[in-house]
């Protein structure tokens, strides 16, 4: 079975969300999601709209997701893909290059984010 991680908060879900969850799914056979914790959020510097059970119970109810599990640092990467048996790490590819250092255990993949959709628009234009 070829497994494939991919990390995010995951706020706001949109269809840019679902498209990058269905890309990362169509690469392997299962698919975890490391959904970042209010704390970790918080540390990022990130306020979220939803709290991360709501935001967990959202992403488990997609057909893409196999398994979500909480991220609570930028450290643990190397222990989930090692401890989980990762295959192909997926990420958005605004983070291009970012998590190279991950290419000895595992694939690393930066997908295009779709195009005209962001979590950070939508807050923009809600403030508008």
């Amino acid at each position: 079975m070829k497994k494939v991680i991919t990390y995010g908060t995951f706020d706001l879900l949109h269809h840019g969300h679902v498209n990058l969850l269905q890309r990362a799914r169509a690469l392997g056979d299962h698919l975890t999601v490391a959904l970042s914790t209010d704390e970790f959020n918080a540390l990022k510097g990130k306020r979220c709209f939803h709290d991360y059970g709501d935001r967990r119970s959202v992403l488990s109810a997609i057909r893409y997701v196999d398994e979500v599990i909480p991220e609570v640092s930028w450290e643990q990467k190397v222990e989930d893909v090692q401890r989980l048996g990762i295959d192909v790490f997926v990420i958005g590819d605004d983070w291009t290059g970012k998590f190279d250092f991950l290419k000895p255990l595992c694939e690393v993949v930066y997908l295009p984010r779709t195009p005209g959709i962001s979590t950070t628009q939508i807050k923009e234009e809600l403030k508008g």
